[in-house]
């Protein structure tokens, strides 16, 4: 079998302060990567021909163990708090320090990929790595330079991940013994005592998020984006759950990307070259896009195989219920080459509200559009996670807080440029429940969802009337082609509404509640996009 090791001649992993290692594989393909990680024992081939993995001890991110470096460089620019950790340069220096000594006599794995399609803003990466499926990750979810610019390939950042490698936390000052850590004026990430794939993603992303907003001028968002056979862009912001995949999956409009995209002046272009979907409760019929995806050399995460089959249960949970697959973008039959589009005309914030109060579709104004993008609402239900036992509201800033070093408001003010500069319509769209909150109304159907999208995109929905909800202050269309006229407004479709107006005044408290910690930078106009709470909020 060819390796298809591809190495560039004045490349040495000593620039990296890696020396004596056992051996270095540079840029194999996924088939040796998938070989190598049989072979080690790391993982086995599910029917499908992917290759199925477990993580380790972590199956998800872990937001409370990711540092920033703070330094000249970045003291005054980093939104510094919660999210934003902050580490002296003398325990980044110390951790890679050991992180180089850990890999001496071992196996490495090399990876040169880069990130933005656009080539104006391209950023090139080399990742070294302790386990081949994390070097697998890497070729799918990054873009894939080819031989030629392998040959002659320089990085401008570079990670080094090494899940077996334990930090010390008190003496690297690290909160327990996993880490990742950003270091803006070095230009390197290191990742450690995790083996979930999706830190490297987003350690690549929240550089992205620093760099160009800063420097370069580009929005960096958390969407997914499509394209038109007309050319028309849509994107689509929304945290976990609410459905950026599965709805950017549209078989009739290419996908440019469905995770990490920019807006510049030129368009949208996808930051990635794969995508990397959450695979609980995925079926051929609903998500046909993503199930087809999954072949050979599609990596597979803790997932859980029907008992004496390499068949996986996508509805078992037996691992973790986030259980994920990452796959090359051109798994995707009909995704677009090179992932670029032109301005978005259309911009959807997909929420899954188990409360039952937000329409399923409504139309926001600039202002209230900023308001929703800073505010970045969905909600937990039950049984999602140990201890919820109802609905639970969660806000994350512009559909993506774990991800931003500067400030929200600045990413808030950019889209509201962009989006009044180019004409763009901006829709919220709930995907969760409907006649009553989780537990006693029904999730929004999926077939109208699709219908109402496809209303927005096809323009039928500005050629009927709209009307105000009278809480959050949203346009709600009164027809749309497909949908029951019932289901469009939310108050209508609950048998108790006096229950519903209670529901969506304490819905509101929360949005209020949540917004305080950005009004001393919100403008005026974004504040008054807020909805109408009837008693104060405290």
């Amino acid at each position: 079998m060819e390796r298809f090791e591809i190495k560039n001649p004045a490349a040495d992993l000593g620039s990296l302060g890696i020396r004596r290692v056992n051996n270095a594989y540079w840029n194999l393909s996924p088939e040796a990567l998938m070989e190598e990680t049989i072979k080690r024992g790391q993982g086995v081939l599910a029917n499908s021909g992917a290759l199925a993995v477990e993580t380790g001890e972590f199956t998800g991110r872990s937001p409370m163990d990711r540092f920033i470096v703070k330094d000249e460089n970045t003291a005054h620019s980093v939104d510094w708090g919660a999210i934003n950790k902050p580490i002296d340069p003398q325990y980044f220096h110390q951790l890679y320090q050991k992180i180089t000594s850990y890999f001496q006599g071992k196996d490495v794995f090399v990876r040169d990929a880069y990130a933005c399609a656009d080539a104006n803003y391209r950023m090139n990466i080399r990742l070294v790595c302790e386990f081949p499926w994390s070097n697998l990750f890497a070729y799918n979810m990054f873009l894939r330079p080819n031989e030629e610019e392998l040959l002659n390939f320089e990085p401008d950042w570079s990670i080094l991940c090494a899940p077996g490698f334990h930090a010390y936390s008190g003496e690297d000052n690290t909160r327990q013994h996993n880490f990742a850590i950003i270091n803006f004026t070095k230009k390197q990430i290191i990742i450690g005592g995790t083996g979930y794939t999706g830190e490297i993603k987003k350690g690549i992303f929240s550089v992205l998020n620093y760099v160009l907003p800063k420097e370069r001028g580009v929005l960096s968002m958390h969407c997914s984006a499509n394209v038109g056979r007309d050319g028309d862009t849509a994107i689509f912001f929304g945290l976990s759950g609410t459905g950026k995949t599965t709805l950017s999956a549209d078989p009739e409009r290419p996908l440019i990307g469905d995770d990490e995209h920019g807006w510049s002046d030129e368009g949208i272009f996808n930051f990635e070259g794969g995508c990397y979907a959450k695979t609980i409760g995925l079926a051929e019929e609903k998500e046909p896009q993503i199930y087809r995806a999954i072949k050979h050399g599609a990596l597979l995460e803790n997932i859980h195989f029907y008992e004496g089959t390499r068949a996986p249960n996508y509805e078992s949970d037996a691992i973790t219920e986030n259980t994920r697959v990452s796959y090359p973008i051109h798994h995707i039959d009909n995704a677009l080459v090179p992932s670029v589009g032109g301005h978005p005309k259309n911009i959807f914030f997909l929420t899954c509200d188990a409360f039952g109060v937000l329409p399923p579709i409504s139309r926001l104004t600039p202002e209230q559009a900023m308001y929703y993008f800073i505010s970045g609402y969905t909600a937990k239900v039950a049984g999602t996670e140990e201890g919820v036992t109802e609905p639970q509201a969660t806000f994350s800033a512009c559909f993506g807080a774990p991800f931003l070093p500067l400030h929200p408001t600045r990413y808030a003010e950019m889209l509201g440029e962009k989006m009044q500069e180019h004409g763009a319509n901006v829709w919220l769209v709930n995907t969760g429940w409907t006649g009553g909150a989780y537990g006693t109304g029904s999730r929004i159907n999926l077939r109208y969802t699709r219908a109402m999208i496809s209303a927005a995109l096809g323009g039928e929905l500005e050629r009927v009337a709209f009307h105000t909800h009278e809480v959050f202050g949203l346009q709600m269309p009164a027809s749309c082609p497909g949908v029951p006229s019932e289901v469009l407004d939310p108050r209508q479709s609950w048998a108790d509404r006096d229950a519903y107006d209670a529901k969506a005044q304490d819905l509101a408290a929360r949005f209020v509640r949540n917004f305080q910690k950005f009004e001393d930078k919100a403008s005026p106009a974004i504040r008054e996009a807020a909805p109408r709470v009837l008693e104060p909020v405290k």
